[in-house]
Parts: structure tokens; sequence; C-alpha cells
């Protein structure tokens, strides 16, 4: 991939008084499909439209290919774009939705057609080119979104939460069909979500965003794994948080003691010293219940109570009270169910938590 195809420097957003977007660098390679991801708020959006050139930049600057386009209008940036709302025109066949670009372009008729029915047949959509969009389902007429964002092969793909309107199974399904065109065609994607689940499933890179700025941008594993805060830890899927005070250092292992006088070791962020107060990540799915003083040597343990056990198909959801305070545990639905009052032992390795500053 080639690097640095699309960099924000420094860009900034302004609305008056209010700053949306504080001071940001990004570099996207060519051919990498990354998510914005954040609350609502947060700058994820204006970060889109200010690449597509539907907002404007206060400061700092976008650069596409080499060629800063602060000033080049939308329709000169080559780039596809697909709104959550479709905004198909519901007069119009789905065939002349998808060749609505290439007409604006001035593409001749031939290759027009042509260009359109292999757009369509990419998103499975071929044999319904003469439909109108209102007699399609929602997540057909999504598909045809994408088809006009791609029919005129563009540099960019930029998707603002195109999968928000759909269903649970519609949507997962076209998560993985837009993760399957990203592979086979090598296109760029830039794509705005609030949904965890769906950026760890489609990206290459997560940057996750809060208060105008990226708190971390990385691969999906290491956003969930290996959280650069407090806050990508809570944002990204469910965590256990656990503060004390670091200990002792080996190599990657820190020793984190919490006020109890528990101890657990663990690995980190790089920079820590003894001394200094931390703060355990622990996912649920990385815990471990057994009967109380029977877990296994040569992992963390920490004694508690099961208060709760919540059966969610896949998994069982357990509540643990602990010395440390409620502990959540996520455990294969194989295993037998814990009665509530039931005492436990929980248990973890080291390399299946994360230290990270409060």
């Amino acid at each position: 991939m080639s690097e640095n195809f699309i960099r924000f420097q420094k860009v900034t957003k302004d609305y008056g008084t209010v700053r949306v977007v504080e001071d940001l660098d990004l570099d996207i390679a060519r051919g990498e499909f990354v998510s914005l991801l954040g609350p609502s708020g947060s700058g994820k959006t204006t970060l889109l439209m200010m690449l597509a050139g539907f907002e404007t930049v206060s400061a700092g600057a976008i650069v596409l290919d080499g060629q800063k386009i602060n000033d080049l209008p939308t329709y000169k940036r080559d780039m596809g774009v697909v709104f959550q709302n479709y905004a198909l025109f519901p007069h119009m066949s789905i065939a002349k939705n998808v060749a609505f670009p290439l007409d604006m372009r001035g593409t001749a008729r031939a290759e027009t057609a042509e260009r359109v029915q292999k757009a369509l047949d990419m998103v499975q959509l071929g044999h319904l080119a003469d439909r109108l969009p209102g007699q399609l389902s929602g997540g057909q007429q999504q598909r045809v979104a994408l088809a006009r964002a791609l029919v005129f092969e563009p540099r960019v793909v930029l998707m603002d939460e195109p999968l928000g309107a759909l269903d649970k199974q519609l949507r997962e399904q076209m998560q993985l069909d837009i993760r399957d065109l990203h592979h086979r065609l090598g296109l760029t994607i830039i794509f705005v979500t609030h949904d965890q689940d769906e950026a760890l499933t489609m990206s290459d890179r997560i940057a996750v965003f809060n208060h105008g700025q990226i708190q971390q941008c990385a691969s999906p594993r290491e956003v969930y794994d290996h959280p650069a805060n407090r806050f990508v830890a809570e944002f990204i899927g469910e965590t256990n948080l656990l503060e004390g005070t670091v200990s002792a250092i080996s190599g990657e292992t820190l020793t984190l003691t919490l006020p109890g006088g528990a101890s657990f070791q663990s690995h980190g962020l790089p920079g820590f010293s003894t001394g200094d107060k931390g703060l355990l990540s622990l996912r649920p799915e990385r815990i471990d219940i057994y009967p109380q003083g029977e877990a296994p040597a040569g992992v963390n343990t920490l004694a508690g109570e099961v208060t709760d056990t919540v059966y969610q198909g896949d998994h069982l959801r357990v509540v643990i009270e602990t010395a440390a305070g409620r502990i959540i545990a996520r455990i294969n639905r194989k295993v037998s169910e814990w009665e509530n009052g039931a005492k436990v032992s929980l248990g973890f390795r080291a390399q299946d938590g994360w230290v990270i500053a409060p």
C-alpha cells in the first residue's frame, strides 16, 4: 500500500465559537479501510464532510495523493459518497440512479450502460436494474447507493453511517459484503460509525474520536486489546477497570497492587514507573471462573461471590462481587451456570490484562 494517500495535517473545524475538530493529524494509505469511530458529536462526520468538500476547513490542510484539496470543489475530488439515507431518486429506475454520476460527467451512453451493469452486478442487483427504489428493501437500496458511489471508479469511497437504518441481521451481512468489495477492488474506504462491532469487523485501522480529537488510531486488535487510555478502553466493547499502584516492573510485565492488598501481574502501556497509579483494563471474556481456591497456578486470582448469571445465547454473562468491586465475566455457555451466592475464584493471565494511566 502507498503510504500517505490521504493526509489530514493539523486540521481544525470551528462553527462560530464551537470547535468540533481540533488540530487533527491522520494519514491514510491507498487501499486502506479506516473507520472513524466515536460517540455523537465527536467530530468524525465533520472530518468526513471536510474530506468530501461539503464542509470548509477552518485551519490546517487536507492532502489527497500529494495535492492540497482544501479549496478544490467537491465534484473535482473524485470521491464516491454513501449516506445513511441512501439519497436515491424515487422516480428513476435503479439503473438510472446508478448512472447519474456518469451522466453528470458526460460519459458516453454505451460506456455508461456497461459500467452501470458492472456496478450492479458487483452488488448482486443486476437483475433489478429496471425497478424503482420504492420496490426494493432497505438493504437493496443501500446496495444501489453503494453501486452509485462505485460506478465512476472514484479514488476514495466515503461512507457516513451507511448501515445505521438496517436491521441487525441485514446490517451484519452488509458489513461482510462491503468488506469483501474492499478486498476484491482494493478500494480506499473511510467509514464513519458509532457502532464498535461494525468498526472491529470491517476495518484495517480504527480511529477512535472524542471531543474532536483522535484518542487512538490502530488495528482493531490493537485498539481492543491494548487501548491507549480509559476512554478507548470503555468505548470499545465492555471492560472491567481496577485501579491500583504499580509496585514492580519486570520487562513488559507490571505488578499492580490494589488498595485492598491484592496484586496482579499484567502487561501495559510503556512508560510506567514504580509508584505510579495504574488502571487495569480486563475484558470479560478473558476471565475464567473456578470454584474458590481451585484456580491453576501461574494465573492472577481474585476471590468473589456470584450475584447474577444471564444467558445470552452464545455466552453466559456472570456478575461477581469481589473485594476490588463488581467484576463482569463472559464465559462459554457450555460451562455449567453458576448459582447466585457461589464462592468462586476469578483467574486471568498477565497477557490478558492491560494497564493504562487512570
